[in-house]
């Protein structure tokens, strides 16, 4: 696990530096720096429809293979559920993404491509290898109709969209994390940052800043959970 960490702690590190870089990311003769052409407008009005009764952005760490932080934002939703009897709208939970958790917000095609789950240091459970899809969006469709695996099943990606969940992928380690696969690769730092942006599963909103968005949600009302 200490090894696991390390290595993590070490891409997060790459990540920001190239990201405080633009110049260097970015593709040789461009006299536009990437953060001033990448996205033109924002749209942030999706906070303004936070209404719940009991709304919490849970700021999303380092990614475990056995228990992801998304089983947080389902023991969270379970207990406000059982003991309230609330579900969304009257309850809003926000899965707030930056550069450790990229791969919940990745699509199998990158998960695949540029090997995430070697990466991150995850293993596909079905055959202990390296992952190569995005193994914490759904269950497998030959998933055992287990204990274990229906509560993995609860805390997946797609469940938590299902019950109202917001996930955002902050632009600014999405910057960092484009120019880490780019050195990684060979490629020019613009397209992997498209290929990357367009590679985001449905329904992810990207934002221009994580740390800026977990005070904008704070100030809507939300409670604040680092998981």
């Amino acid at each position: 696990m200490s090894t696991r960490r390390s290595a993590i702690s070490r891409l997060g590190a790459l990540s920001a530096a190239l990201a405080l870089s633009p110049a260097r990311a970015f593709a040789a003769g461009s006299s536009e720096a990437p953060r001033d052409r990448a996205i033109d407008e924002w749209d942030l009005s999706w906070l303004d429809d936070l209404k719940g009764r009991h709304k919490q952005v849970f700021d999303c760490g380092s990614l475990d293979e056995d228990l992801p932080p998304t089983h947080v934002i389902t023991n969270w939703l379970n207990a406000h559920r059982d003991v309230f009897g609330l579900e969304h709208p009257q309850v809003d939970t926000i899965a707030g993404i930056a550069f450790s958790a990229f791969p919940l917000n990745a699509s199998d095609a990158l998960w695949k491509k540029y090997g995430l789950g070697e990466l991150w240091n995850l293993h596909d459970p079905a055959t202990g290898e390296w992952a190569l899809r995005h193994i914490f969006y759904e269950p497998p469709p030959d998933a055992p109709a287990t204990g274990e695996a229906r509560r993995f099943a609860e805390m997946t990606v797609k469940a938590l969209q299902a019950r109202g969940t917001i996930f955002w992928q902050c632009n600014n380690a999405l910057f960092g994390i484009a120019a880490m696969l780019s050195e990684r690769t060979g490629q020019e730092w613009e397209p992997v940052y498209n290929e990357l942006k367009g590679g985001l599963v449905p329904g992810v909103r990207l934002v221009p800043a994580h740390t800026m968005l977990i005070g904008l949600a704070q100030e809507r009302g939300c409670t604040y959970e680092k998981v």
